[in-house]
């Protein structure tokens, strides 16, 4: 082999190892985020007795409301409307989530009460470690009606 022939390979070699971890690094970029107690990952909500009936509480880190319903059922309801993706936000004054966007009304539950909303909100699944109430944000669940097997009972 000459010395220009070994030059050549080594050259490629280190070329082709260079784009390869450029292209690993771009998929990193590109992949999904998952970090502890954030969206996209596993978020603590807190001790489900701290949560009282009839309220709704705001995750912004999680980017989801964790809803207890008058009769003690959870429900951890996306912020993303379902119309065109907008952030949906609490009026606790009319008692309904709203879509600044194009004026989408839902219910505690996140049912739909005024279009153009096609479906009710999607919800995160919920599990109890030690009491703790933990939304999983990674795991969105999309609803095509309301049903009482969606909420959690602690």
């Amino acid at each position: 082999m000459s010395r220009r022939d070994f030059l050549t390979l080594g050259m490629s070699a280190v070329g082709l190892l260079g784009m390869l971890q450029m292209g690993g690094m771009t998929l990193q970029f590109l992949g999904p985020r998952r970090v502890e107690g954030e969206f996209g990952g596993l978020v603590e909500a807190g001790l489900a007795a701290s949560f009282p009936p009839a309220s709704v509480t705001e995750f912004p880190d999680g980017r989801f409301f964790l809803a207890r319903t008058s009769d003690g059922g959870f429900l951890a309801v996306s912020r993303r409307c379902t119309h065109l993706g907008c952030a949906v936000s609490w009026e606790a004054s009319q008692n309904q989530f709203a879509c600044p966007c194009h004026g989408s009304h839902f219910d505690l539950q996140g049912d739909v009460q005024n279009p153009p909303a096609p479906r009710p909100l999607d919800t995160y699944p919920i599990s109890v470690r030690d009491g703790v109430l933990v939304v999983d944000t990674a795991k969105a669940i999309p609803r095509d009606q309301i049903a009482p097997e969606q909420l959690l009972y602690v």
